[in-house]
């Protein structure tokens, strides 16, 4: 099963922050949705995680 992480800046951070768990991908697309709701947050991104 694929597998994939939300990273994601955080305003004041130079930075990338990444989550700390993995996600399928369709449970991933709703986090990130969450995560762009967030004040301060920018440039979300879901990425392939590593095994």
């Amino acid at each position: 099963m694929e597998t994939v992480k939300i990273t994601w800046t955080q305003d004041g951070s130079e930075e990338r922050w990444e989550s700390a768990v993995s996600y399928s991908p369709a449970a991933a697309e709703d986090y990130k949705r969450y995560k762009e709701a967030q004040d301060g947050v920018s440039d979300v991104q879901i990425i392939a995680a590593q095994p």
